[in-house]
């Protein structure tokens, strides 16, 4: 989720993988997770990932096949995944709801007609959702591989852009622009990708468009964020103009004649989210590559050519950087 827009005031640059080796990274897991888990769907056969009982449980082909980019470049993951939904986006989980029923709609009508299995395969990603068992069997791999897991009490990226912030993580792993409104020091994008990362540097930011953390929230919600419409006609550079010519959002919407519901508490949604410091990791891993297969072959029937290779290089890498301690 996010607004897009911010890409235009953000400060990005490509950086080698070279640069970030020895970091630690608190990666937002449902954005992470569900990259992996559609991209899987679309291009894996579903007797892979799909048990006797008919679970579903094409996320484990996607952490396994995911994680060995951290373990290959030195980088250690924190998955800090969600937990309640504030209210105020309780409109837009709605509309994305409807839109995966929708599609669902779609899937079945193709199904019917026959259509490639390209097409199906396209709708098929479209309509995936991170069930309880997708949640349950993703912490259970994670944890026979010794990857440390935080539980936030609301947004998994505004926990991780906290602990960003208190210096126990060097970065935050998302694809989601609104780590900068949570004013994660630096966020590395494009991690579910081929290639190098993505750098966003929230100081750099600031100093760019001379905004403070609060006047670029400020902008942000004129713009619209995932809990308010934008001002009609205002986009990323009017924005900035408008608050850093009137101070703050509020003077903003005086001088134009213009309201922003609950304003004051999507501000706050940024500035002081719901987070804590009751949590504790250790950043050296000690994975049982063994029990980790099993559970994804065994225990939750996964193919097991989809995932040998993945075991294979978080083996090799975990060798490579001088963390293999079970041999």
């Amino acid at each position: 989720m996010g607004n897009a827009d911010l890409r235009q005031l953000a400060v990005l640059e490509t950086v080698s993988f070279d640069e970030l080796g020895g970091g630690v990274v608190a990666v937002d897991a449902h954005n992470w997770l569900y990259r992996y888990l559609t991209t899987t769907v679309k291009f894996t056969r579903d007797e892979a990932y799909t048990t006797a009982s008919g679970a579903e449980v094409a996320n484990l082909i996607g952490v396994v096949q995911g994680l060995p980019k951290f373990f290959e470049h030195d980088l250690t993951p924190v998955f800090v995944f969600d937990g309640g939904v504030t209210d105020l986006k309780d409109d837009e989980v709605e509309q994305r709801r409807e839109q995966r029923e929708r599609y669902e709609e779609q899937l079945a009508e193709a199904r019917e007609e026959g259509e490639d299995a390209a097409r199906i395969a396209a709708l098929e990603s479209r309509t995936q959702r991170l069930t309880d068992t997708i949640q349950r069997t993703t912490r259970g791999l994670l944890e026979r591989l010794d990857v440390p897991v935080v539980e936030a009490p609301a947004e998994g990226e505004a926990q991780a852009a906290h602990m960003a912030r208190n210096g126990d993580a060097d970065y935050v792993g998302t694809e989601d622009y609104d780590a900068l409104l949570l004013g994660a020091p630096y966020t590395l994008r494009q991690l579910t990708s081929k290639g190098d990362p993505e750098l966003m540097d929230f100081e750099a930011t600031l100093e760019k468009h001379e905004l403070t953390w609060e006047q670029l929230v400020d902008a942000a919600i004129l713009m619209g964020t995932d809990f308010n419409e934008g001002i009609s006609g205002i986009g990323p550079k009017t924005a900035v103009k408008l608050v850093r010519e009137h101070g703050d959002l509020w003077a903003v919407l005086d001088a134009r004649d213009e309201y922003v519901d609950n304003a004051d508490v999507i501000r706050g949604l940024f500035l002081d989210p719901d987070v804590t410091d009751d949590y504790a990791f250790d950043p050296d891993i000690d994975p049982d590559i063994e029990a980790a297969r099993a559970y994804v072959t065994e225990e939750w029937e996964v193919a097991g050519d989809e995932v040998a290779r993945g075991f294979e290089r978080i083996e090799e890498s975990l060798v490579q950087t001088g963390l293999d301690r079970w041999t």
